[in-house]
């Protein structure tokens, strides 16, 4: 019995032929998420400020004279990258969306270099929702997908509404093996 005979084909495949990426329909991630990250950013820096700050104007030891003259050209610097990287959340997050379909799951991001993930739902090991204080503030979560035989998440997806997330993750494990059956 040949290999055509027991049902084998790999057939070559043109190029014109194949499905094109926008044929996907990706979803934009959820409205709540720029403002979330925002929100997330400006907490963090804020932070970084205030210690630096308080190291400054603390009484307990005196900086030395070199780092107190510095100061104030680390706090620009800070400052400066501050901005920078709420430009590039502003812009990048724009960028990201997912799609789920039947067979796979794919997840699009970048703002200067793009890179588009797709996972088919076969080989999704588990799924897993995250979140954190300030997302469980807005109702998102991260999807987390693992892929079979690796220890850490192959792609994750965030700013989803946790509702969606959830069936999101119920839709994935509810199929992941019924297509080795069908």
């Amino acid at each position: 019995m040949n290999v055509e005979q027991q049902g084998f084909s790999n057939q070559v495949l043109e190029s014109a032929e194949l499905p094109q990426l926008q044929q996907i329909g990706f979803e934009k991630l959820d409205a709540r998420y720029m403002p979330m990250r925002k929100v997330a950013h400006v907490l963090f820096w804020a932070v970084v400020v205030g210690l630096i700050l308080a190291a400054k104007f603390q009484p307990f030891y005196e900086l030395p004279q070199p780092v107190q003259s510095n100061l104030n050209y680390v706090i620009l610097i800070i400052v400066g990258i501050f901005l920078v990287t709420l430009a590039y959340i502003h812009f990048a997050d724009k960028n990201k969306k997912f799609a789920l379909r039947q067979q796979d799951i794919n997840y699009h991001c970048g703002l200067f270099f793009y890179r588009t993930i797709s996972q088919p739902i076969l080989r999704i090991q588990h799924v897993e929702l995250k979140q954190g204080p300030i997302e469980r503030r807005y109702n998102l979560a991260r999807l987390q997908v693992f892929s079979a035989g690796g220890e850490f998440h192959t792609f994750e997806i965030p700013g989803l509404d946790l509702a969606k997330a959830e069936q999101m993750r119920q839709f994935i494990l509810a199929h992941k093996d019924t297509q080795l059956n069908g």
